[in-house]
């Protein structure tokens, strides 16, 4: 933990990350969203979502307290489109976003899957864009580093609180990833079980630490350092298969939903 409150932070999920992939829909890019308020009253976004996440996003952040006006800071971890896109949301707010992250992205021919080149292309455009490096951010108490594999610069913040947080994005996407040292999607699989490796040993340097993967709930470790999720996991899809408005197909895709036969109808 850090010296003093002048540092301190507290972080929150506003979004929940989901752990799995579409097979005939491309992917869902369901990606943990989470609200840090530290010191000098500043408030900050660790990723800002998907474009799909606007409306839920907006109405996580009025429920918090927050409007769209008073975020300072946006700390994006890369730069794939459900990541990154809903910055534009938050006119006053100060991006931090990797520089080696934002020159390869700038380098990729339009239509790449992952990477949304126009809102890349605006992104360096912009007048309170801070490029960063390993380190400091800049930000009293949130420093970064880079761990490579799911993208060649991903970045990894961590910030200092009362509990200390790492928001580790697609470093490890789930707590499988976490588990086995082994990543889905990746550009090198050698770095990528490297990174996880540095990304377990971060959070079990300090005792009571969230780890925040970019698809899965929030995590800490217990005493026998086994990972323990935090709350629980709220994920439904509402489908229109019958010629009634009313009739509505519901599809919890969660554990629970799992063990109750996922479809309900109402």
């Amino acid at each position: 933990m850090t010296k003093g409150s002048k540092m301190s932070w507290t972080v929150e999920i506003l979004l929940q990350g989901y752990p799995g992939k579409s097979k005939y829909h491309g992917g869902l890019g369901w990606s943990t969203v989470a609200l840090a308020r530290g010191p000098a009253g500043r408030i900050a976004l660790l990723d800002t979502g998907g474009f799909g996440a606007r409306r839920r996003l907006l109405t996580q952040l009025e429920a918090a307290g927050v409007a769209p006006e008073a975020v300072t800071d946006l700390l994006l971890t890369h730069l794939h489109y459900d990541h990154c896109l809903n910055w534009p949301m938050f006119p006053k707010a100060t991006i931090h976003a990797g520089e080696a992250e934002l020159e390869m992205a700038l380098a990729l021919p339009d239509g790449d899957p992952l990477y949304p080149e126009f809102t890349v292309r605006e992104l360096a455009r912009h007048p309170r864009l801070r490029r960063l490096r390993d380190g400091e951010t800049g930000l009293s108490g949130i420093a970064c580093f880079t761990a490579p594999g799911h993208t060649l610069h991903h970045l990894v913040f961590v910030i200092e609180g009362a509990q200390r947080t790492i928001f580790s994005a697609d470093v490890a996407k789930n707590r499988a990833e976490l588990a086995t040292g082994r990543a889905d999607m990746t550009l090198d699989a050698a770095a990528h079980a490297a990174s996880i490796a540095r990304l377990n040993a971060v959070w079990r340097e300090v005792p009571g630490t969230v780890l925040m993967p970019g698809h899965d709930l929030a995590l800490t470790l217990d005493a026998a350092g086994r990972m323990v999720p935090h709350g629980q996991r709220a994920c439904m899809i509402e489908a229109w298969f019958a010629n009634d408005l009313d009739e509505v197909s519901r599809f919890d895709l969660t554990e629970q939903g799992l063990a109750g036969g996922g479809a309900h109808h109402g």
